[in-house]
Protein backbone atom coordinates (compact mmCIF):
# COMPACT_ATOMS: atom_id res chain seq x y z
CA UNK A 1 0.00 0.00 0.00
CA UNK A 2 1.56 3.29 -1.11
CA UNK A 3 1.61 6.33 1.18
CA UNK A 4 0.02 9.04 -0.95
CA UNK A 5 -1.16 11.33 1.87
CA UNK A 6 -0.04 11.51 5.48
CA UNK A 7 -0.55 13.87 8.44
CA UNK A 8 2.16 16.14 9.85
CA UNK A 9 1.12 18.31 12.81
CA UNK A 10 -1.84 20.37 11.53
CA UNK A 11 -1.42 19.55 7.85
CA UNK A 12 -2.13 16.80 5.33
CA UNK A 13 0.91 16.18 3.14
CA UNK A 14 0.71 14.85 -0.41
CA UNK A 15 3.39 12.52 -1.77
CA UNK A 16 2.95 12.43 -5.56
CA UNK A 17 6.44 11.64 -6.85
CA UNK A 18 9.91 10.48 -5.83
CA UNK A 19 11.54 12.32 -8.74
CA UNK A 20 13.79 15.27 -7.92
CA UNK A 21 16.43 17.18 -9.91
CA UNK A 22 18.51 17.74 -6.77
CA UNK A 23 20.56 15.59 -4.40
CA UNK A 24 20.74 17.83 -1.33
CA UNK A 25 23.40 16.89 1.20
CA UNK A 26 20.85 17.26 4.02
CA UNK A 27 17.91 15.50 2.31
CA UNK A 28 15.71 13.47 4.66
CA UNK A 29 15.52 10.73 2.04
CA UNK A 30 19.05 9.70 3.07
CA UNK A 31 17.84 8.92 6.59
CA UNK A 32 15.02 6.43 6.19
CA UNK A 33 11.78 5.36 4.61
CA UNK A 34 9.52 8.08 5.96
CA UNK A 35 9.15 11.18 8.14
CA UNK A 36 7.13 12.21 11.19
CA UNK A 37 6.06 8.62 11.83
CA UNK A 38 4.69 8.09 8.31
CA UNK A 39 4.85 4.78 6.51
CA UNK A 40 7.38 4.51 3.70
CA UNK A 41 7.21 7.44 1.28
CA UNK A 42 9.00 5.54 -1.47
CA UNK A 43 6.40 4.99 -4.17
CA UNK A 44 6.18 1.75 -6.17
CA UNK A 45 4.77 3.99 -8.95
CA UNK A 46 3.40 7.50 -9.20
CA UNK A 47 -0.25 7.65 -8.15
CA UNK A 48 -2.79 8.92 -10.64
CA UNK A 49 -4.59 12.21 -10.04
CA UNK A 50 -7.71 10.19 -9.21
CA UNK A 51 -5.82 8.12 -6.64
CA UNK A 52 -4.45 11.28 -5.03
CA UNK A 53 -7.92 12.84 -4.84
CA UNK A 54 -9.37 9.63 -3.39
CA UNK A 55 -6.62 9.59 -0.77
CA UNK A 56 -7.37 13.21 0.15
CA UNK A 57 -11.03 12.27 0.55
CA UNK A 58 -10.11 9.88 3.37
CA UNK A 59 -9.26 12.88 5.59
CA UNK A 60 -11.63 15.30 7.30
CA UNK A 61 -10.02 18.51 6.07
CA UNK A 62 -11.98 20.59 8.59
CA UNK A 63 -9.63 19.16 11.23
CA UNK A 64 -6.50 20.54 9.53
CA UNK A 65 -5.20 23.99 8.63
CA UNK A 66 -3.43 23.24 5.35
CA UNK A 67 -2.68 20.74 2.62
CA UNK A 68 0.98 20.56 1.62
CA UNK A 69 2.48 19.16 -1.57
CA UNK A 70 5.64 17.67 -0.07
CA UNK A 71 6.71 14.05 -0.10
CA UNK A 72 9.82 12.13 -1.06
CA UNK A 73 10.34 14.11 -4.26
CA UNK A 74 9.96 17.51 -5.92
CA UNK A 75 6.21 18.21 -6.30
CA UNK A 76 6.61 20.38 -9.41
CA UNK A 77 7.98 17.39 -11.32
CA UNK A 78 4.23 16.72 -11.75
CA UNK A 79 3.13 20.33 -12.00
CA UNK A 80 0.02 19.90 -14.15
CA UNK A 81 -1.19 16.96 -12.05
CA UNK A 82 -0.44 18.92 -8.88
CA UNK A 83 -2.56 21.83 -10.12
CA UNK A 84 -5.39 19.46 -11.02
CA UNK A 85 -5.32 18.06 -7.48
CA UNK A 86 -5.16 21.59 -6.03
CA UNK A 87 -8.22 22.59 -8.07
CA UNK A 88 -10.05 19.52 -6.73
CA UNK A 89 -9.21 20.48 -3.15
CA UNK A 90 -10.33 24.08 -3.74
CA UNK A 91 -13.62 22.79 -5.18
CA UNK A 92 -14.49 21.08 -1.91
CA UNK A 93 -12.72 23.04 0.81
CA UNK A 94 -11.37 26.48 1.70
CA UNK A 95 -8.31 24.92 3.32
CA UNK A 96 -4.99 26.61 2.52
CA UNK A 97 -2.69 24.87 0.02
CA UNK A 98 1.11 25.04 0.17
CA UNK A 99 3.88 23.71 -2.08
CA UNK A 100 7.28 22.89 -0.60
CA UNK A 101 9.66 23.15 -3.55
CA UNK A 102 13.27 23.51 -4.57
CA UNK A 103 12.16 26.35 -6.85
CA UNK A 104 13.53 24.80 -10.03
CA UNK A 105 10.19 24.27 -11.80
CA UNK A 106 11.13 26.70 -14.59
CA UNK A 107 14.20 24.59 -15.39
CA UNK A 108 12.25 21.33 -15.13
CA UNK A 109 9.63 22.57 -17.60
CA UNK A 110 11.69 25.09 -19.58
CA UNK A 111 9.08 27.81 -19.12
CA UNK A 112 7.87 30.29 -16.50
CA UNK A 113 5.68 28.28 -14.15
CA UNK A 114 4.70 30.72 -11.37
CA UNK A 115 1.66 32.15 -13.28
CA UNK A 116 0.11 28.66 -13.32
CA UNK A 117 -0.08 28.66 -9.52
CA UNK A 118 -2.35 31.71 -9.30
CA UNK A 119 -5.65 31.09 -7.53
CA UNK A 120 -4.74 27.53 -6.60
CA UNK A 121 -1.75 27.83 -4.28
CA UNK A 122 -1.79 29.98 -1.14
CA UNK A 123 1.82 29.52 -0.02
CA UNK A 124 4.99 28.55 -1.82
CA UNK A 125 7.93 27.54 0.37
CA UNK A 126 11.20 27.52 -1.56
CA UNK A 127 14.50 26.04 -0.37
CA UNK A 128 17.25 28.68 -0.40
CA UNK A 129 20.00 27.12 1.74
CA UNK A 130 22.91 29.16 0.37
CA UNK A 131 23.97 32.77 -0.10
CA UNK A 132 25.63 32.24 -3.49
CA UNK A 133 25.45 29.95 -6.49
CA UNK A 134 28.75 28.18 -5.78
CA UNK A 135 27.73 27.09 -2.27
CA UNK A 136 24.26 26.23 -3.55
CA UNK A 137 25.78 23.92 -6.16
CA UNK A 138 27.77 22.09 -3.46
CA UNK A 139 24.89 21.77 -0.99
CA UNK A 140 21.91 21.18 -3.28
CA UNK A 141 23.71 19.42 -6.17
CA UNK A 142 21.07 20.26 -8.83
CA UNK A 143 21.30 18.42 -12.14
CA UNK A 144 20.90 21.75 -13.96
CA UNK A 145 24.26 23.00 -12.69
CA UNK A 146 25.50 26.43 -11.68
CA UNK A 147 22.57 28.34 -13.26
CA UNK A 148 20.11 26.71 -10.85
CA UNK A 149 20.58 29.26 -8.06
CA UNK A 150 19.67 32.27 -10.19
CA UNK A 151 16.73 30.36 -11.71
CA UNK A 152 15.46 29.56 -8.22
CA UNK A 153 15.64 33.25 -7.21
CA UNK A 154 13.84 34.32 -10.40
CA UNK A 155 11.09 31.77 -9.75
CA UNK A 156 10.73 33.08 -6.19
CA UNK A 157 10.41 36.68 -7.37
CA UNK A 158 7.85 35.61 -10.01
CA UNK A 159 5.82 33.84 -7.32
CA UNK A 160 5.37 37.09 -5.40
CA UNK A 161 3.20 38.33 -8.30
CA UNK A 162 0.82 35.36 -8.12
CA UNK A 163 0.96 33.76 -4.65
CA UNK A 164 -0.27 35.45 -1.44
CA UNK A 165 2.53 34.02 0.73
CA UNK A 166 6.06 33.34 -0.54
CA UNK A 167 8.56 31.90 1.93
CA UNK A 168 12.19 30.87 1.54
CA UNK A 169 13.75 28.38 3.93
CA UNK A 170 17.23 27.56 5.11
CA UNK A 171 18.14 24.48 7.11
CA UNK A 172 19.98 25.44 10.29
CA UNK A 173 22.73 22.82 9.91
CA UNK A 174 23.90 24.08 6.51
CA UNK A 175 23.97 27.80 7.33
CA UNK A 176 25.81 29.84 9.95
CA UNK A 177 24.17 32.77 11.78
CA UNK A 178 26.01 35.15 9.44
CA UNK A 179 24.80 33.27 6.37
CA UNK A 180 21.25 33.28 7.74
CA UNK A 181 21.35 37.08 7.95
CA UNK A 182 22.59 37.24 4.35
CA UNK A 183 19.76 34.88 3.38
CA UNK A 184 17.31 37.23 5.08
CA UNK A 185 18.56 40.07 2.89
CA UNK A 186 18.28 37.88 -0.23
CA UNK A 187 14.68 37.07 0.69
CA UNK A 188 13.88 40.74 1.16
CA UNK A 189 15.36 41.53 -2.25
CA UNK A 190 12.94 39.17 -4.00
CA UNK A 191 9.92 39.92 -1.79
CA UNK A 192 9.89 36.68 0.22
CA UNK A 193 10.07 36.02 3.96
CA UNK A 194 12.73 33.79 5.52
CA UNK A 195 12.09 30.76 7.70
CA UNK A 196 14.98 28.98 9.41
CA UNK A 197 14.17 25.30 9.51
CA UNK A 198 15.56 22.89 12.12
CA UNK A 199 17.22 19.85 10.61
CA UNK A 200 15.16 16.73 11.23
CA UNK A 201 17.72 14.00 10.82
Amino acid sequence: MMTITYPVKNGIYINMTNRCPCACTFCLRHNGEGVHGSDSLWLEREPTVQEVCESIDTWDLTQYSEVVFCGYGEPTERLDDLLEVAAYIKSKSDIKIRINTNGLADLIWNEKTAPKLKGLIDTVSISLNATNKEDYLKIVRPKFGIDSYDAMLRFTKDCTDYIPNVVMTVVDVVTSKEEQELCRKICESVGATLRIRPYEG
